[in-house]
Formats: C-alpha cells, structure tokens, sequence
C-alpha cells in the first residue's frame, strides 16, 4: 500500500553515491482517512473516529498500527505480519 514519494533536489545537489529514496509515513492512509472525515457532513459526528485510528497508529510501534477498517477511504485495512518464532 505505499506509494512514491518523489524525491527533491536541494540547491546543494544530490550527494554522491546517495541513491536513498523517501517512503511514505505508515501513518499516511490514517490522515488521508480523516481528511476526507473533514468533508463528509458535520465534522463532529464524522471527525473522532478516523482520529482516534490515526492517533492510535502515530503512537504505537511499527507493525503495531490499527487494523480496524478505514472509514472512509476505499482501503484494505492494514494486516499485521505474523510473528515466526
């Protein structure tokens, strides 16, 4: 579920042998998810729940995220990896 993150050039250039590129939060679709909570009709009523995902997945770890289903967004919800022991 990531996608691109096209990468800038700084007024300095690139640095050599840099060829790191940018990923996106892990958090993203989270705030994509309460973006669009914003313009989906009273933003008290449709606000709180796509927050408190996105709140809960800013604090925990990563591969700890939530995986309850996104409420707006026409998503997958995310899958935790199984633990191998």
């Amino acid at each position: 579920m990531s996608s691109p993150v096209p990468r800038r050039e700084s007024p300095w250039g690139m640095p050599e042998g840099d060829n790191r590129q940018p990923k996106p939060h892990r958090c993203n679709d989270r705030v994509e998810d309460v973006v669009q909570a914003c313009f989906e009709g009273n933003p008290f009523k449709t606000i709180p729940g796509p927050f408190k995902l996105f709140y809960q997945c800013m604090r925990s770890k990563p591969g700890e995220e939530p995986t309850e289903p996104f409420y707006y967004l026409q998503l997958e919800p995310p899958k935790r990896k199984a633990l191998v022991e």
